[in-house]
């Protein structure tokens, strides 16, 4: 019998840099909507579910047409979301992903990726995207770096595709004064996993490596839990998710240059499962 497989997209109200944020319009549609229309645009995808603890979201959120379900208020990160509904609902669903309800650059295709990953091999555990940067992209990011920015995470992988480190730092190291061949792939922070491996991995306490780099794959493999790196392409597309308020411009402003992610029909409610703008 085929693996099925659920999206599950933590949302929370109460955050101190954002309160609301669910809520927060980008070009006339509120944040946790775009999401789940991405969401219910992923072929290889069997089911969609919000998670939240709030009911003014739950109310707001099935008024679109989007099941939800709620979790507990003490819930500190989204994948313990996550792994709240994974206990809940093992026995319908073997592959959980978590899709962070403020992700509303993400393609439907980086997604399907993951998921055709773990169905077609059972042995993964969880299953991460990473792309790798090239020309301008490359060069600005070293840049960043080098000037001290803790903003995006590199990750460093084994011929198989096993992650080897996660790090906000530049890795691996260059030893050379030039970066024109230099091989740099950007981690992107969305995950699939099997559902026993996400419970465990909820009980597990913060490790040493996770506590320095605030990097939460590093509790998996600190605790021996390999992390499958699927190379994605986003096809020219600009990778980003909404933080802070003042992100909701940065997004308005890369859907006005390369249009929307969704075909019209799709992000207004007339839902052609797996019709994606490729």
């Amino acid at each position: 019998m085929s693996e099925k497989s659920l999206i599950v997209i933590p949302a929370r109200m109460a955050s101190s840099r954002f309160p609301n944020k669910p809520f927060a319009l980008i070009n006339g549609m509120a944040m946790i909507e775009r999401v789940w229309r991405i969401a219910k645009a992923v072929p290889d995808a069997d089911e969609v579910i919000i998670a939240t603890d709030d009911e003014s979201l739950k109310r707001f959120a099935e008024g679109f047409g989007a099941n939800v379900m709620m979790t507990s208020s003490s819930c500190l990160t989204g994948t313990d979301r996550v792994a709240e509904v994974s206990r809940a609902l093992d026995h319908q669903f073997q592959i959980f992903f978590s899709f962070q309800g403020d992700a509303v650059l993400t393609p439907p295709w980086v997604v399907d990726a993951l998921l055709k990953t773990m169905k077609n091999d059972s042995s993964i555990q969880i299953a991460t995207p990473a792309v790798q940067l090239c020309g301008q992209a490359l060069t600005d990011f070293i840049a960043s770096k080098q000037g001290g920015s803790s903003s995006g995470t590199t990750v460093v992988f084994d011929k198989t595709g096993k992650a080897l480190y996660f790090s906000k730092a530049l890795i691996p190291y260059n030893r050379q004064e030039h970066h024109q061949d230099r091989v740099i792939y950007r981690h992107i922070g969305l995950y699939a996993y099997r559902a026993k491996t996400l419970q465990a991995l909820s009980l597990l306490p913060e490790g040493v490596l996770e506590r320095s780099e605030k990097l939460e794959p590093l509790r998996a493999l600190e605790n021996g839990i390999p992390i499958q790196i699927v190379q994605v392409d986003y096809k020219g597309r600009t990778h980003g998710s909404v933080d802070r308020p003042e992100d909701i411009t940065f997004v308005e402003k890369v859907i006005a240059l390369e249009g929307e992610l969704l075909q019209g029909e799709l992000l207004q409610g007339e839902l052609l499962q797996g019709e994606l703008l490729i």
